[in-house]
């Protein structure tokens, strides 16, 4: 799908505090939906009080709150490599780099997050063994570390940063391509963020962005925002949109959508179960990952079911306008580098 970049500006949206909405209004479009964090050695006992995930607001307190949750989550959470569920969740991204960024090889790429390089799918490794030049900022800096530590163990090259999605620590135009799957929706500003992925992307180049699915088949965003309110839920602060609400928000921050899709066509009750007892109870993982295979094979059979997947995809590119715009070389500012 092809969307001109022409939608009149609108106030970013607004989401309200998460410890004083309701589920209902926590399933609004674009709305938060609250989250708190435990980790594993420490779970919650009866009696204890709920850690809610900070949000990040702007102001110093919160901001300070916000960074201190994700460095818990760097140092604490355990790798969720070896899943089931998340080697179909590798599959779909291995599918939707080679069907959006298929010219991968020279190219300078940027992830915005590298908790999946840390924890997760290793999905930016893989691009890099592709002939990619690979770039990465995490806010945590144990997740930078790790994450660097990976790819040279694996004898490639990453410039991976400790920095913040919504101050990016490179100059304008600095990538060819950016990859932001999971990440915007995690704080308040994420109209802010999506400009800084615009403006440090080169005109004429392709970003692939992901949030959580408004409309998943399998009401993922209801279990979280009741995991939420039983204080549950391992991923922080965290938002899901309808798929015109996200569209409208790219536009707004100047790209052209080209084209919507989506990953991880997955009950998620069925991905969180797969990834506990992965975690904690290693022999049942071999059931879950039995009940997690016909969603997987589905996928492969029928492509078109990733577009109703719990995370959505959308390829939106910077126009190829002002091409003398910001430098090429990639480099933090002063004062900044890899944890």
């Amino acid at each position: 799908m092809s969307t001109s970049a022409t939608t009149a500006p609108r106030t970013p949206e607004r989401p309200s505090g998460c410890a004083t909405r309701s589920t209902r209004s926590a399933l609004r479009p674009g709305r938060p939906i609250g989250a708190s964090w435990r980790s594993p050695a420490d779970p919650p006992r009866r009696g204890r009080p709920v850690r809610r995930a900070p949000i990040a607001a702007g102001d110093a307190d919160s901001e300070a709150r916000y960074r201190g949750f994700w460095a818990d989550v760097g140092n604490n959470f355990p790798d969720l490599g070896g899943a089931r569920s998340t080697a179909q969740y590798r599959a779909d991204e291995e599918w939707l780099l080679r069907t959006h960024l298929p010219d991968l090889a020279g190219s300078r790429v940027l992830k915005t997050d590298l908790w999946d390089e840390a924890r997760n799918t290793r999905i930016l490794r893989w691009a890099a063994g592709r002939g990619a030049h690979a770039f990465g900022v995490d806010i945590s800096g144990a997740i930078v570390a790790d994450a660097r530590a990976g790819f040279a163990a694996a004898g490639l090259a990453l410039g991976g940063v400790r920095g913040d999605v919504r101050k990016l620590p490179f100059r304008s135009g600095s990538f060819d391509a950016i990859y932001s799957m999971g990440t915007v929706e995690h704080f308040d500003d994420t109209d802010g963020a999506l400009r800084e992925i615009f403006r440090v992307l080169r005109p004429g180049g392709r970003a692939v962005i992901g949030v959580p699915n408004r409309r998943d088949p399998f009401l993922r965003p209801a279990l979280v925002a009741a995991l939420y309110h039983l204080g549950l839920y391992d991923y922080g602060f965290e938002k899901s949109y309808a798929r015109p609400v996200f569209r409208r928000m790219l536009e707004r921050a100047g790209f052209t959508v080209t084209a919507e899709t989506g990953i991880l066509f997955i009950p998620g009750w069925l991905r969180m179960l797969d990834l506990a007892c992965h975690t904690w109870l290693r022999p049942l993982g071999r059931l879950t990952g039995a009940l997690c295979a016909p969603f997987d094979l589905a996928s492969r059979r029928w492509p078109w079911l990733r577009r109703h997947g719990y995370l959505l995809a959308t390829v939106a590119v910077r126009p190829a306008t002002d091409e003398a715009a910001g430098a090429r070389a990639v480099e933090p500012p002063a004062g900044e580098g890899a944890a």
